[in-house]
């Protein structure tokens, strides 16, 4: 798995294709060529050898190699935005660096340099391999110079963690102001919400208050209900990706355990119709300084274990779900999200 960062600094998680699977869609493609220029010259064949003057056969077989070894590769990535038919055999797609489609010039630059530099016979087709075993994205000449990556489609994991906005917040997200919100910030909230079930309990806590605080300062309104901490980061990243999709026009739906009723991909408690994080029963809001009183009627944070010290035992009948969070109502702030 890698990562492409998006003009709005959104973090789409993807799985680049390789070279072993990039040189056998080629192999397809490149057959598929072969056999449309036996074809063609198996058309032409009468004309230019009985009719046509050496340098009219000349330009003719130059156009038609031409037309079939980069007019192929141009019209096809270009009008399935970033395919070609090895690559579709194969789950394959061209994507630009920042995860959008790419159009006509990438297309165009790719194919040029793929026949001329990558793969051209006077240089033993080396270049292209070589640059892509040394690249860490398996980008070959073309692909650096056109701005683009090829990236597998088939069976892409959703991105973890999974992010939602419980669904009495969407208007609230809707109207978030993120043009603030920095990438590398973004990007640790992501890291705290994956990581929160290795987090030590006091750890959870304390970091979790630490980045709420900071994303505050950067996004407006406040959320007008109670949400904690790791509610809080999940919605914002949640608005930011949905945001994004939309306007790549590239919605996909979820895999995870879940399946989202909203365009958030909110979850549901597998206990009930309820979110399966959000702001009621205690659960400290978002928007107050670390340790400060909490506003809109809700409570601080209980005390941490001590480290190292037995988790605290759960009220009797408390549900918990798969995921290790505990169900909505139960009342337990520290243990949110």
């Amino acid at each position: 798995m890698t990562q492409l960062v998006t003009g709005e600094a959104v973090v789409l998680q993807v799985r680049i294709a390789r070279m072993p699977t990039r040189a056998l869609a080629c192999a397809i493609d490149f057959t598929l060529q072969v056999i449309a220029l036996i074809i063609l010259f198996l058309a032409l064949f009468g004309f230019l050898l009985q009719e046509a003057s050496d340098a009219l056969a000349a330009a003719i077989v130059f156009v038609v190699l031409l037309l079939v070894l980069v007019g192929y590769r141009v019209v096809m990535e270009t009008l399935t935005r970033g395919k070609t038919l090895g690559k579709m055999l194969l789950g394959l797609r061209v994507v630009r660096d920042d995860g959008s489609s790419i159009r006509f010039r990438h297309a165009l630059v790719r194919s040029l340099l793929w026949i001329f530099v990558d793969f051209a016979p006077w240089f033993a087709a080396s270049p292209g391999i070589v640059a892509s075993l040394m690249n860490k994205q398996g980008k070959r000449i073309g692909d650096m110079v056109a701005g683009t990556v090829v990236i597998r489609e088939r069976h892409q994991p959703m991105a973890s963690p999974p992010l939602f906005v419980p669904a009495h917040l969407v208007q609230w997200a809707q109207s978030l102001e993120l043009s603030r919100l920095s990438d590398d910030l973004a990007n640790t909230s992501r890291e705290y919400l994956a990581r929160y079930k290795e987090l030590e309990p006091a750890a959870r806590v304390a970091l979790g208050d630490a980045l709420a605080f900071k994303v505050g300062g950067l996004t407006a309104p406040a959320p007008p209900v109670p949400i904690s901490s790791p509610a809080f980061l999940s919605a914002v990243l949640a608005e930011r990706r949905r945001r994004e999709l939309e306007r790549l026009g590239a919605h996909r739906a979820p895999t995870g355990p879940f399946t989202p009723p909203t365009p958030y991909g909110q979850q549901l408690s597998p206990y009930g119709g309820q979110p399966a994080f959000g702001g009621t029963g205690g659960v400290p809001p978002y928007g107050g300084r670390p340790g400060a009183a909490q506003p809109h009627g809700g409570a601080p944070h209980p005390p941490p274990p001590e480290p190292g010290g037995p988790p605290p035992p759960s009220p009797p009948g408390e549900q918990v779900n798969p995921e290790g969070w505990h169900a909505p109502g139960s009342g337990q702030s520290g243990q949110w999200f």
